[in-house]
């Protein structure tokens, strides 16, 4: 598997797995895993993005222009900050991950520990 590996959702499939999850000390766990406490978080799209390392979304903002200024990069427009957060990102253990026509940066331990992706043979 190569760290720039990309993985597609839908949106009902993202929708069940943040269903399935929520956050914990500032960590998502599942609900399966666990027994239910009174300060666990619910995990909606806006909790997730807490733990993503950047997002394009029509749902959230994703702060492309600060995100591309906080790496040391000057982009023209959100277009071009984007293909450079993702030409920063995918290289250093991150996968791209795709829902409908949302994109996510995910680090790649916290995509495996989500079941997204599989274990190295």
């Amino acid at each position: 598997m190569s760290d720039d590996q990309t993985l597609t959702l839908s949106r009902a499939e993202l929708d069940q797995l943040l269903s399935s999850l929520v956050e914990r000390d500032e960590k998502l766990v599942f609900k399966k895993d666990i027994k239910p406490k009174k300060t666990d978080d619910p995990v909606d799209l806006y909790v997730f993005s807490g733990h993503l390392e950047a997002l394009r979304s029509e749902e959230l903002d994703g702060m492309l222009m600060e995100t591309i200024e906080d790496l040391g990069y000057e982009a023209r427009d959100e277009d071009e900050a984007w293909e450079i957060i993702k030409a920063f990102y995918l290289p250093r253990k991150c996968t791209l991950l795709k829902v409908d026509e949302d994109e996510y940066i995910i680090g790649t331990e916290l995509a495996r520990r989500l079941g997204l992706l599989k274990e190295q043979a």
